[in-house]
């Protein structure tokens, strides 16, 4: 017996020895991520910074969940995602330099854990310079920090698709089918549509290949990340159709429509291009942007050489389903759109760009390297360089929507108060009040519930200095507010 008992401990010993390396192994592959996590987290406090106001989506998915100011109009389109996401420190602070520092700590460890997701496929130098290159993007860094849902599809875009390879390689890894129903759940939960738009490859090579396990992991993740907005369309839209057909409407119609161009245009730091008019931006700023598919194309081909395709074909294939809506389907752009595509790109790219550094032999290697290496920092110092305009740009206009609350609260527009006609979603959460709108896209309200509401609140339409105001406003009282004409209603 104590021969059995001696057997047992010098087995389990042996186990122990043989498992320590591999777990050192391990924790060394995942030092390098955590680094390239951690640097990205420290470059939106410091290029973003938490002072930055909240934009105008922003204010609709944060104002769902805060007491401090009214709910504003929640369209067809968006998702509960964000809301849910902010609600630990919006539901019970107004503060927003708070919740930029939590979402910029909360992106930085998604990074991490969407990378990690993807060790085994590919070595850890791969990773470590694509999750640097989507990283140091000026729309990911911009918008890590920020309340919207297009970054939080990337990171579950690249838990899930790295996932779905981990988990057709070993048949046995039961949490990489937990990381694809998780991955899934991310980005259903953030916007449904462009979630199924990224499964679509995955659900396909399911279908094929018979991975049952696979396919159930990846419907049950799409289905409980997409609930919440499937019962939101019965309970106020008239059915998924109806909501899917609003979105639809929303967006200008979905259908053939090229927005390539408008996309390209709005890669000089444009948060949204709609109507997408002016001159595109100079050519080193859009100059990366034809690159990547050149990258990308010679990714794959590294990969086929290495007998190694499907590791590659398959991100590659949901990047191009994730971004075919967006360049092709809408009239109208905003660079975070692409996001998701951008996130499943950068892997492959990163191949690319490591076989580029170490096929050439001899003299030649250092001459590729440095070319390599001059051309990811002349990247870099453009990325900076627009994002320092697009922060400058926005801190600013967000500035004067805070500037025209202080104007309307000495006119004596205070809350409880009702706001109506231009940008009054954005400056109505400014000055804590409600905003309504009879037509276009946040529709909420008619004529006559705004009159009734000026009888025992105040109210104020606002529109563009010069412009012609409804005519339920046109007898009220005009201010001029900056470039704004604002009518109070006559207190009753």
């Amino acid at each position: 017996m104590a021969d059995g008992a001696n057997a047992i401990l010098v087995r389990r010993r042996r186990r122990e020895q043989t498992g320590r390396p591999g777990t050192a192994r391990t924790a060394r592959g995942n030092r390098p991520l955590a680094v390239v996590a951690a640097v990205f987290t420290l470059a939106q406090l410091v290029l973003v910074r938490p002072v930055l106001g909240l934009g105008w989506d922003e204010i609709v998915y944060v104002s769902q969940v805060t007491p401090h100011t009214p709910a504003a109009f929640f369209s067809a389109p968006r998702s509960r995602g964000v809301s849910l996401l902010v609600a630990p420190v919006a539901s019970w602070s107004s503060s927003v330099p708070l919740l930029r520092v939590y979402l910029a700590l909360l992106s930085g460890l998604a990074l991490y854990l969407a990378l990690r997701a993807w060790r085994g496929l590919f070595p850890t130098r791969v990773l470590v310079v694509g999750g640097a290159f989507f990283a140091s993007l000026w729309v990911t860094l911009f918008y890590g920090p920020q309340a919207m849902p297009n970054y939080w599809v990337a990171i579950g875009a690249l838990i899930t698709v790295g996932c779905f390879l981990r988990a057709r390689a070993d048949h046995s890894a039961r949490a990489a089918l937990w990381g694809v129903a998780a991955g899934a759940a991310l980005m259903a939960w953030m916007r449904p549509t462009d979630a199924v738009y990224v499964a679509v490859p995955l659900l396909v090579l399911a279908l094929l290949r018979r991975h049952g396990r696979l396919l159930l992991a990846l419907t049950a993740g799409l289905a409980a990340g997409a609930v919440d907005w499937v019962v939101e369309a019965y309970a106020d839209h008239g059915g998924l159709g109806q909501r899917l057909s609003e979105a639809s409407r929303i967006q200008g119609g979905l259908g053939w429509q090229i927005a390539v161009d408008d996309q390209l245009r709005s890669l000089g730091g444009r948060a949204l291009c709609r109507p997408c008019t002016g001159s595109m931006p100079h050519p080193l700023v859009t100059a990366w942007w034809f690159v990547l598919p050149v990258l990308a194309a010679l990714g794959l081909v590294v990969a086929v050489r290495a007998r190694r395709p499907s590791r590659t074909v398959v991100p590659l294939a949901c990047a191009t389903t994730a971004a075919l809506p967006y360049l092709f389907m809408i009239g109208y752009a905003a660079p975070r759109f692409l996001q998701p595509a951008y996130a499943l790109l950068a892997i492959p790219v990163a191949d690319a760009l490591w076989h580029l550094v170490r096929t050439p032999r001899g003299t030649w290697r250092p001459l590729a390297a440095a070319l390599v290496a001059l051309g990811l920092a002349g990247h870099l110092a453009v990325q900076l360089a627009v994002l320092q305009g697009a922060v400058a740009r926005n801190t600013e206009s967000r500035r004067d929507w805070d500037r025209t609350a202080g104007a309307l609260h000495r006119l004596g527009v205070r809350p409880p108060c009702l706001l109506t006609g231009h940008e009054a979603i954005p400056i109505g959460y400014y000055t804590g009040c409600s905003s309504g709108a009879t037509s276009g896209h946040n529709e909420n309200t008619t004529v006559a519930e705004i009159l009734r509401t000026a009888d025992r609140l105040p109210v104020a339409h606002i529109s563009p200095a010069g412009g012609t105001p409804p005519r339920y406003a046109r007898t009220w009282p005009v201010h001029r507010i900056s470039n704004l004409d604002v009518r109070v209603a006559p207190a009753t």
